[in-house]
């Protein structure tokens, strides 16, 4: 499993999430200097009921319970949209 498979799979499983949308930025970034470590750049659109009521920062913290251990080395860098499906 590459890793945007990995991402989506681990915020799927951890949040329950109805909708995880992944674009891998990395080409934009090309040269960076975190592009030299090998992680890659990523956006994620996330629709997840356990949202709901939340803020942007609780939001996050959960994102980053499912992924944090892959911020070490598989990514560099997580852009994160972070929806309950009562907002769109």
């Amino acid at each position: 499993m590459d890793t945007p498979e990995v991402i989506v799979s681990r915020i799927r499983e951890h949040l329950s999430a109805e909708s995880v949308e992944i674009e891998d930025q990395s080409h934009l970034h090309a040269g960076h200097a975190g592009a030299a470590g090998g992680g890659g750049h990523y956006e994620v659109t996330i629709v997840a009921s356990c949202f709901k009521g939340l803020n942007t920062l609780a939001r996050h913290r959960l994102v980053y319970e499912a992924v944090g251990d892959l911020m070490k080395k598989e990514i560099h860098a997580l852009s994160i949209q972070a929806y309950s499906a009562e907002e769109l």
